[in-house]
């Protein structure tokens, strides 16, 4: 296992953890009720939309008042919303310079890539690089 941040080493074996698709499926609408940050509807811009999702997926980076690095975001399906909030709480409270760093290869090692459509895969790594990009953003403003 690569050196990944706490949080998301215990998704990573969670998902590890699983016996098959269906169970992975299970876990990601289980993760969609722990988003830590929600982004309200009312909220939703065409800035903040992940451009090649087939769902309606929003998400704004944040600083926290301690210099960590927060996703708020939300989706109009359970499964995106999972996908969001396990970014969300593997990158919780993390310098922004370790949020750009990150590879997501993590999405390999819990296997979940295989049980998603290619369309949504392909939308949860345009999520991944926006949040990278936006962190690595925010640490030259820095």
């Amino acid at each position: 296992m690569t050196n990944w941040p706490l949080p998301l080493k215990k998704i990573i074996a969670e998902f590890q953890d699983c016996f098959d698709r269906m169970e992975r499926y299970e876990l990601l609408f289980d993760y969609a009720n722990k988003l830590p940050h929600e982004l309200q509807s009312k909220d939703w811009t065409e800035e903040n939309r992940v451009k090649g999702c087939q769902s309606k997926a929003h998400v704004e980076c944040m600083i926290d008042e301690n210099g960590g690095f927060q996703i708020h975001g939300a989706a109009d399906a359970n499964l995106v919303q999972g996908l969001i909030a396990i970014l969300a709480i593997g990158v919780d409270g993390m310098p922004p310079s370790e949020v750009a760093s990150l590879s997501p290869k993590f999405v390999d090692e819990m296997d979940v890539k295989a049980s998603l459509t290619p369309s949504r895969a392909n939308g949860f790594l345009n999520m991944f690089e926006m949040i990278r990009n936006t962190a690595a953003d925010m640490e030259t403003e820095a």
